[in-house]
């Protein structure tokens, strides 16, 4: 049978075909609300990975597992897979592949990490090939929309929920200054922040003193801005110097 005949291309938007890629298009969304609802979490203490990856994430894993479960309709049901063939094993290497390539794109710059929704959206771009290349096409279009969508507007939807924003603080002391973790804590609240237990890092050299942590807002409306914090430091008694950076992804 000539396989690029009308009759072998219309198999794959025959009406148990498109059932099948509804029926992943609703496990789809299903992942994205999902993998958004537990990124929100994490974007609200202001981590790194926020709604955005989580959600590609989960749904990307979503994409690579339920189409599995329906043999019968790969490649439009044309070919019959046999015992000795498994695709799945193909897509093991893929994504595989592709993790490698989407660690390559993360930076750590100082106490920020950046790159992850780039690497989770090359990773979720990996899982629409694998659909385009099953035959799933109805199912590739609706996680390629998703996707989009997610990475478009998931970011405004972050910014419009209530979110404890972070921001990277250096601190250089004066030769020979001693600051104090307690007090350093205290003047933070008084400005709507609190410092996050476990990202305090202290260095010296030639008896010079260099904190680095994060500071996380109380809630979006009481921490004071970036340059208004920065004027203040600036006159905070015993820095010598400052670097001040949102902590976003």
């Amino acid at each position: 049978m000539n396989m690029l005949s009308f009759t072998s291309l219309a198999s794959y938007w025959s009406a148990p075909e498109v059932a099948t890629n509804i029926l992943i298009f609703v496990n789809l969304v299903g992942a994205l609300c999902l993998g958004m609802l537990v990124g929100y979490e994490r974007a609200y203490h202001g981590r790194a990975a926020g709604m955005r990856t989580y959600g590609l994430v989960c749904m990307a894993s979503t994409g690579l597992t339920v189409f599995v479960g329906y043999p019968a309709y790969w490649y439009g049901g044309l070919t019959a897979i046999s015992g000795n063939s498994d695709p799945t094993r193909v897509v093991q290497g893929i994504v595989t592949g592709i993790g490698f390539l989407g660690a390559g794109v993360i930076m750590k710059e100082g106490l920020n990490i950046r790159g992850l929704t780039t690497a989770a959206s090359i990773w979720t771009s990996s899982a629409i090939g694998v659909l385009v290349g099953v035959g799933f096409y109805a199912a590739a279009i609706s996680l390629t929309v998703l996707s989009a969508v997610c990475m478009v507007w998931v970011a405004k939807l972050e910014n419009w929920l209530p979110s404890r924003a972070g921001v990277a603080v250096t601190l250089e002391f004066c030769k020979g200054f001693a600051p104090r973790e307690e007090i350093l804590r205290k003047v933070a609240l008084e400005r709507g922040y609190e410092i996050a237990g476990d990202s305090l890092t202290i260095s010296s050299h030639n008896h010079q003193t260099k904190w680095r942590f994060i500071a996380v807002a109380l809630d979006s409306k009481t921490g004071t801005s970036v340059s208004e914090l920065a004027r203040m430091i600036n006159v905070y008694e015993g820095v010598e110097s400052f670097e001040l950076t949102h902590c976003r992804n």
